[in-house]
């Protein structure tokens, strides 16, 4: 009989399936539920120790016996320091030793309740990772604990061994073990070298996507863009992943327009992914409620992305080298799922918008100069623009590490300033009045384009679904303003034009968009409605509805 304490099942599985196979457990009152589930399982080789100073070396020998990770268990409080020596031990010489310690919860450290102190982190430097797992609640909880779990466990042997702390917050009441049967726990694994054993592993599967995060200009270069690449994988790739193959872009319209079935029917059975953050908030919703069989995770580091909730493995390796060694498959029957992706993608008609802040990204994205630099400042801009087809030969920019609406404009003038070809920044109002001061400092030249999109506040907090604000806090969630920047536009050495409908906006668009219109920078302030532009977007989806 187990512990009902879902951490604790979940770490009960997962030990085992990363090759944990002794277990030093010390006396104590809160490690009561660890001590019994454990002692419970054929898995697990107990060993009960009574002083945890002298139970940590004794873990650490069995492990070097073993040449295995082995765990050593304690209760909460001054148990776990006793630990440390060990630990540092163990540290230094590179032993996979799991320090496992229960603990009250959280809202009781430093309360003079009995046996507390902070125990997460106590390790400091001296392990590999320590991880503080929640107690779990909800479905969300119990993801989080699995993933902290596997993400400890895989640093026990990550670029070198070494010992890692894991803490258990077990709250009251925790004496009875009623459960009989050990739930399933996802095991997230890593592989660092034999790229070709993942070939027939690969094979096996035929609804295959492949999903690229953001890269800098340059980063997908190398990579396949053959149509033989994709007829074997759909790939997704927004404009910030700078990927110039065969892709689907219009991910967010292509998404709106499928039924639940055929959501359901397209479903891939392998996701591969690579690269920093995806945009589209429906793909993550998707791939969230139609989760893949396993889902590869290609990182030069190593580390532990799942943002899916459906990671199986980490692949420690260079996107291209990957794809060199793995990912061409011969002679393979086509299950024909990366073409009706495709087909589907194809069909939706192009996204043309009325004049607003859409239908400017639109006109100013068609009229592109190639080659030149496209920036894209956060919030509703870099989504916007998401909605049209680039030209070929653009490469694209966006602060999306944070996605913080600070220094968009400053990291494009800081671009432009040493690019030869032209720049061009998309910016709203608030991004661009908070960081106005990057036209301050005149490091930049007349490459630099600026289009300006003021609807007078944050378009963005008004397409939340479901936010209902009062005039008193629109005042203070929407910044709402009257402000131009022509006076500073005009101030800092600019070429200045603006357009308040269709007009005004297809008179400026050539001057705007020509390379050597001018020799001044040039800013082009385009004046919208946000509430005519959020119902516009809102039709335009509801358009795709099935």
């Amino acid at each position: 009989m187990y512990t009902d304490k879902k951490n604790i099942l979940q770490l009960a599985v997962l030990l085992s399936a990363h090759g944990v196979r002794h277990v030093v457990l010390c006396p104590g009152s809160r490690d009561i539920p660890l001590a019994r589930t454990f002692s419970s399982l054929p898995e697990y080789v107990c060993h009960a120790v009574t002083d945890e100073r002298s139970a940590g070396f004794v873990a650490l020998g069995l492990a070097l016996h073993e040449g295995a990770p082995v765990a050593v268990c304690c209760t909460s409080g001054s148990a776990l320091l006793n630990l440390h020596p060990a630990v540092a031990e163990a540290f230094y010489r590179q032993v996979p030793l799991v320090v496992i310690s229960a603990d009250r919860p959280a809202a009781w450290i430093g309360q003079m309740d009995g046996q507390t102190l902070p125990q997460p982190g106590v390790f400091g430097t001296l392990v590999k990772k320590s991880v503080d797992l929640p107690e779990v609640a909800t479905d969300e909880d119990e993801w989080y604990c699995n993933r902290l779990i596997n993400e400890a466990l895989l640093a026990t042997d990550h670029h070198g061994r070494g010992p890692v702390h894991i803490n258990v917050p077990v709250g009251e009441p925790f004496f009875d073990c009623p459960v009989t049967d050990l739930p399933r726990a996802r095991v997230i694994r890593r592989s660092t070298g034999r790229l070709e054993a993942l070939k027939e592993k690969l094979s096996r599967y035929r609804k295959r996507m492949l999903v690229i995060g953001q890269g800098e200009p340059g980063f997908a270069a190398s990579l396949p863009r053959t149509s033989d690449f994709a007829n074997h994988f759909a790939c997704m790739a927004e404009h910030i992943s700078n990927y110039a193959g065969a892709a689907i872009g219009n991910i967010e319209p292509l998404l709106s327009s499928l039924t639940p079935d055929e959501q359901q029917e397209l479903r891939p059975e392998l996701l591969i992914t690579y690269g920093g953050h995806i945009l589209s908030k429906r793909l993550k919703k998707y791939l969230r409620r139609y989760p893949p069989v396993e889902h590869w995770h290609i990182s030069p580091s190593g580390e532990v992305v799942d943002l899916f909730g459906a990671l199986t493995l980490l692949v420690e390796a260079e996107p291209a080298d990957f794809f060199a060694r793995v990912g061409t498959l011969e002679d393979e029957a086509s299950s024909n799922y990366a073409a009706r992706w495709m087909q589907r993608a194809a069909a939706l008609p192009p996204a043309r918008f009325a004049y607003s802040e859409m239908g400017a990204i639109g006109e100013v994205v068609r009229h592109l100069p190639v080659p030149c630099a496209l920036h894209l400042a956060n919030s509703s801009v870099v989504r916007y623009a998401q909605l049209f087809p680039l030209p070929a030969g653009v490469e694209v920019s966006s602060n999306r590490g944070t996605n913080g609406i600070e220094g968009s404009l400053s990291a494009a003038v800081g671009y432009a300033a040493v690019s030869a070809v032209p720049n061009f920044v998309f910016i709203g109002d608030l991004s661009f009045f908070y960081d106005m001061n990057g036209l301050w400092n005149a490091c930049y030249g007349p490459n630099l384009r600026i289009l300006l999109l003021n609807n007078a506040g944050g378009e963005i907090f008004h397409a939340l679904p479901g936010l209902q604000l009062s005039a008193e806090a629109r005042r203070f969630v929407v910044a709402p303003h009257h402000a131009s920047a022509r006076g500073w536009a005009e101030t800092c050495g600019f070429c200045y034009l603006s357009a308040r409908d269709g007009d005004e906006l297809a008179a400026a668009l050539p001057r705007f968009v020509q390379p050597e219109a001018t020799d001044r920078p040039l800013l082009l302030e385009v004046f919208t409605d946000k509430t005519r532009d959020v119902q516009l977007l809102r039709d335009y989806y509801h358009s795709l509805k099935p």
